[in-house]
């Protein structure tokens, strides 16, 4: 095995190194209107994790999924078997991010070209418009919505696998589940992430099993404290054996069902009859042109490829001579990234949902990337901000849409994998129960055994209000069958000219996933950044509001000139977890973000 693993230095500011200042970004306090940019808490992380490989490698959200996947592809498996062992791991020891009680994306470059599996979670037949409105007939408050029935879909994960499994896989199904059961009844010993995060949670605590199961004497499970997950491994030796119908039907259905419908919160609308009917949908990846790239990324309902490429697309209009400055991104690059993260979510707002529900203006997706139109957006950029609501939709086509934009609501977590295997296979995944721990409804599929799984919230990734102040329909509102809008962003580059792959990434962080990973796919292929050096770089969010810069990875000067800008600034912590391989001329370089407790391994 040939295997070279080493620690990049740190960035240096002003004599604070990286590792130190997230340590010194946890202490800093979320605010109430941080849900939407930083879903996950902050928590003291490890060091950038960097790998060279020759032949294959893998970069997942934990050290323990990482190694999973590490172990089927040594085995001679392909990408999409490394991914199900890395899916099954991240369940058991990253369960607040994802899981097979949610969804996933999973975009593959193959000897059958380039695939993208939906797994998105679908609304069950049964739902209404009025799916998250109180007896007053007001939309409920997020968590109250989140933290209950109503807000579980259909999972479409294990499906998703399967169906990709069934054309890509190369070693058996019910092998690729082994390390995670194994974990689970061996045990593992809980992060300093996880710890964090249970012990910040609230609304967890009020579902008894997993008050059981994550807590002692209503305090989180320690650092280090060795969990096992008898449950879990239970429901996973039954896929294992039968497959994803044992999710869909049978005791792990009927437990499913039961807590959704009877939850004491407010009981959602998921049936057998919806388990059973769900299906994964094979869409046409959307590659984009980009410099010397095409970069390749998933279509709707996911709005992250639209949304990164129309920013990319008008930065193309707004060159800057310096882009990084002092060791952070200067201020004129800045301010012009901003402002088209403004144009663009203004576009994602009212344009963008399930495409089996609603039309993509002039019947082509594509409209909203013509170099035209990205032109005539990008002119509205000028020397001060627009500011906050200054953006308006625009329109790429000669027929006005019908429908209104959607209001600003949160957005939360996910997980991200990237993967090559030992064929020359590329995979990226991102993947999601949607809030941190999901419904916050921990399932052990009837078995009786401590620990289980976490259901997703996803439904709260619609519109709660189906229609504006005006009466006009906003496309991502509820409707049954339809799958929430969504901004993972899982993401292919290839050489536009030979063809090969140049990188896999993609990023956790709900609708800042499309900032993180625009950021990552400018500072790698135009500002040509190592990428341990792409995945250390500062953040900053807008969706078309305020702005957040990543606490105290900005200096002062260049706070005080955005203001100046007329940019409405705030710090804040901004927990992206980019997972990046890319192709260099002596083979595969991974780096794995900070911020989160990724890792890279290959060989």
């Amino acid at each position: 095995m040939h295997l070279t693993t080493y620690l990049q230095p740190f960035t240096q500011w002003k004599g604070i190194t990286l590792s130190s200042l997230f340590l010194i970004t946890t202490s800093i306090p979320l605010y109430a209107d941080d849900a939407a940019i930083a879903p996950e808490a902050a928590s003291s992380l490890a060091e950038t994790h960097v790998v060279n490989a020759q032949s294959f490698a893998v970069a997942a959200a934990n050290p323990k999924a990482t190694e999973a996947g590490y172990q089927i592809l040594r085995a001679g498996g392909s990408a999409v078997d490394a991914a199900i062992a890395v899916q099954a791991m991240l369940t058991l020891v990253e369960p607040q991010s994802s899981g097979i009680g949610g969804g996933a994306f999973l975009l593959l470059s193959s000897d059958q070209g380039i695939q993208a599996y939906d797994g998105r979670e679908t609304a069950p037949a049964n739902v209404s418009s009025d799916l998250f409105f109180n007896d007053e007939g007001e939309p409920l408050s997020f968590m109250d919505a989140a933290a209950s029935g109503r807000s579980v879909g259909v999972p479409g994960l294990l499906k998703m696998l399967e169906l990709a499994h069934q054309e890509h896989g190369v070693l058996d199904w019910a092998d690729l589940f082994e390390p995670a059961i194994e974990l689970a009844e061996a045990g593992f010993p809980v992060s300093a992430r996880l710890h964090t995060l249970l012990e910040s949670e609230i609304y967890l605590r009020e579902d008894p099993i997993a008050m059981a199961f994550y807590y002692r004497d209503g305090e989180a499970l320690p650092e280090g404290y060795i969990l096992k997950n008898p449950a879990l491994a239970s429901i996973f030796r039954r896929i294992a054996e039968q497959g994803s119908q044992a999710f869909y039907q049978g005791d792990i259905a009927d437990d499913m069902v039961t807590r959704v419908q009877q939850h004491p919160a407010g009981g959602g609308s998921l049936t057998h009859g919806d388990l059973l009917s769900y299906q994964p949908v094979l869409r046409e990846p959307i590659c984009t042109p980009w410099q010397l790239y095409d970069v390749c990324g998933f279509p709707p309902p996911s709005s992250g490829h639209l949304t990164i490429m129309q920013m990319l697309g008008m930065l193309e209009y707004l060159p800057v001579d310096n882009p990084i400055e002092q060791g952070e991104q200067s201020i004129d690059w800045l301010h012009r990234f901003i402002e088209v993260a403004r144009l663009s979510f203004a576009d994602r707002a009212l344009y963008i949902a399930d495409p089996d529900f609603v039309d993509a203006p002039g019947s082509d997706w594509n409209t909203l990337l013509d170099p035209r139109y990205l032109s005539k957006r990008a002119a509205l950029v000028s020397a001060e901000s627009m500011g906050s609501g200054g953006a308006r939709a625009g329109n790429p086509t000669a027929v006005a849409t019908v429908y209104a934009p959607q209001a600003d609501q949160p957005e939360y977590g996910t997980s991200h994998i990237s993967i090559i295997d030992g064929m020359g296979n590329a995979l990226a995944m991102t993947t999601t129960i949607e809030a941190a721990f999901g419904s916050r409804i921990l399932a052990d599929g009837g078995t009786g055994l401590s620990g289980g799984y976490l259901l997703n919230n996803e439904l709260t990734d619609f519109s709660f209000r189906p229609v504006d102040e005006d009466g006009r329909l906003i496309a991502n509102r509820v409707e049954p069958g339809k799958r929430p809008r969504s901004s993972m962003s899982p993401t292919l580059v290839f050489n536009a000219e030979t063809g090969e792959w140049v990188a896999s990434l993609g990023s956790p962080g709900g609708a800042a996933i499309i900032h993180y990973t625009a950021r990552s796919l400018t500072a790698l292929l135009d500002w040509q950044l190592n990428p341990s050096s792409v995945v250390e770089l500062p953040h900053v969010v807008t969706l078309g509001g305020p702005v957040w810069v990543e606490a105290e990875r900005f200096s002062p000067e260049t706070l005080s000139a955005l203001k100046a800008l007329g940019h409405d600034v705030t710090e804040r912590d901004l927990t992206s977890g980019i997972q990046l391989l890319n192709r260099t001329a002596e083979g595969i370089t991974g780096a794995a973000d900070p911020r989160r407790e990724g890792r890279v391994m290959g060989d």
